[in-house]
């Protein structure tokens, strides 16, 4: 165990505290008993110092970031999640944004002779996008920018669209794999416990439904990324609920990449009413997700929505990734109050962010292969 953990266990009196500092220094899986204890019990020095000896074991001081950029195809859903500052209802279309294929190639060529690995597709669930709309988008990225990653749709959108199409999972899967899709990028998880889930979104594809793309699109050799919103009215019982679901899935599959904690944000949407989260607890957060989900390999903090200094901050807390240069105007966090209102940096810039932070700036591709170290 290194110093830093050392001393601050000689400041605990807690001996289920000291058990699971004991099981982490002897990389042993901690229970989700552990894991409720150290919500209801540890503080933030003390879950900060065993995440960081975790990412430190697992990465050094690597800090990974990526080249790319966001499409979103619409804001208009036919879903009306509470939590949710970007859409807009189907019934109110004309107060929200539609992109034509055409418009998001051209965002596509926008990006031609730049050094851009990815590209993220996400956004709301419009009735008249559906199965053959989005094959005909990626089919079009893929033969302008063949080797453009194109990682694409929630689970949310996956389901919609493919019960729309009267197809399975599998069949939808595989019909957009065959058109170019590469991976998923984690979106729509919320918390899946359905007593939460219910009452926040509860009109959109179950905790189960999530969980069960997922398995599939990792069965079919398609990574993906899983994601947690937290900080609003769920309890930290919900909280483990939810990554134990997902540990249980990455010890069956190992199809994930990272784990991305969404921090819930209360402006413009029907939750306003409820306080943000500190950052003391965000951290917290950040740490004990380190120490929970130990078949994880990353742990990422989306800097756009905490922040270029409390993204910073995070790395000292179990994340070694940072996301990308998220060179757009990406809307979704934006219009919920997140700290950056203009969520772009240059690659110049996220390696100077990496450096300030006393580690090593590298970059990746959208499956972690490592490119270029600054």
């Amino acid at each position: 165990m290194n110093t830093q953990t050392d001393s601050i266990l000689k400041h605990q009196s807690n001996q289920h505290l000291s058990l699971i500092a004991e099981k982490v220094t002897k990389q042993e899986r901690i229970s989700d008993s552990d894991c409720l204890t150290l919500f209801n019990e540890a503080d933030l020095a003390f879950v900060g110092a065993l995440a960081n000896s975790i990412r430190e074991r697992l990465h050094g001081n690597k800090t990974y970031f990526n080249r790319n950029f966001h499409i979103e195809p619409t804001n208009v859903c036919v879903f009306s999640c509470k939590f949710c500052s970007y859409s807009k209802l189907y019934a109110h279309k004309e107060e929200g944004w539609e992109l034509s294929i055409d418009e998001m190639l051209e965002i596509v060529k926008g990006y031609d002779n730049k050094p851009i690995t990815e590209v993220h597709i996400v956004g709301g669930v419009h009735p008249k996008m559906n199965m053959s709309y989005f094959i005909e988008l990626i089919q079009k990225i893929k033969a302008h920018r063949p080797q453009l990653h194109i990682k694409a749709f929630t689970a949310v959108e996956l389901d919609y669209m493919f019960k729309k199409a009267k197809l399975t999972v599998e069949e939808g899967l595989l019909q957009l794999k065959a058109a170019g899709l590469e991976s998923l990028p984690g979106g729509g998880a919320e918390i899946f416990h359905p007593e939460i889930r219910q009452e926040i979104a509860g009109d959109k594809v179950s905790g189960e439904g999530w969980l069960k793309i997922h398995e599939t699109a990792h069965q079919l050799g398609i990574q993906s990324n899983a994601t947690m919103l937290f900080g609003h009215i769920e309890k930290y019982e919900h909280l483990v609920d939810h990554m134990s679901k997902l540990r249980n899935l990455q010890d069956k599959t190992k199809g994930f990449n990272t784990f991305i904690p969404l921090k819930f944000r209360n402006s413009n949407n029907d939750m306003s009413y409820i306080k943000e989260s500190s950052l003391s607890e965000d951290l917290r957060l950040y740490a004990i997700a380190r120490i929970y989900l130990d078949n994880f390999p990353h742990l990422k903090a989306y800097w756009p929505m905490l922040g270029r200094q409390n993204a910073q901050l995070s790395l000292s807390f179990g994340v070694n990734d940072i996301d990308g240069t998220i060179d757009d105007s990406t809307k979704i966090y934006s219009m919920a109050g997140s700290e950056e209102q203009t969520p772009t940096m240059t690659t110049e810039e996220l390696v100077d962010l990496i450096k300030q932070s006393k580690r090593i700036p590298v970059e990746r591709d959208t499956l972690y292969n490592e490119i270029t170290t600054f």
